[in-house]
């Protein structure tokens, strides 16, 4: 069983099934494999629901799937070493420290990172899209 880091675009996409990244992101979620995440994404996740969507049942929804995936895999929270990690990884790849959590987080714990952001994570070669995570393209 493989370890799947997700970051905050995949939670959003499994509660959002107009996103091209549902179908896979609710499979990869709901499937076998152990899932973990950052404490960060609380905040993306919810601010997202509550700012964007306007949308307090979405808000309790994401919450409540960040704790099952805490429970799953765990969640990575932030310290002085993610965090030293992450700005490194920052500067190295010029992307958010934001994002650069997610990446140290899976660095650090031995997992795959997965993202919908194919901009700053995925075409950098830092994370995998979902659906790699289906047909055994991810790569580790």
């Amino acid at each position: 069983m493989r370890l799947w880091v997700v970051d905050a675009s995949v939670l959003l996409a499994r509660e959002d099934p107009d996103d091209e990244h549902h179908v896979p992101s609710r499979q990869l979620l709901d499937g076998p494999d152990a899932v973990a995440t950052v404490d960060l994404a609380f905040y993306e996740v919810i601010n997202v629901a509550v700012r964007s969507w306007r949308d307090p049942a979405a808000a309790r929804r994401l919450r409540e799937r960040v704790v099952a995936v805490a429970d799953d895999g765990g969640l990575v929270r932030a310290d002085s070493s993610l965090l030293s990690t992450a700005a490194t990884v920052a500067t190295e790849h010029g992307i958010s420290v934001y994002d650069a959590a997610y990446v140290a987080a899976a660095r650090t714990s031995g997992g795959q990172l997965v993202s919908c952001d194919v901009r700053d994570l995925v075409s950098r070669g830092l994370a995998c899209l979902p659906r790699d995570t289906l047909s055994g393209q991810a790569g580790t």
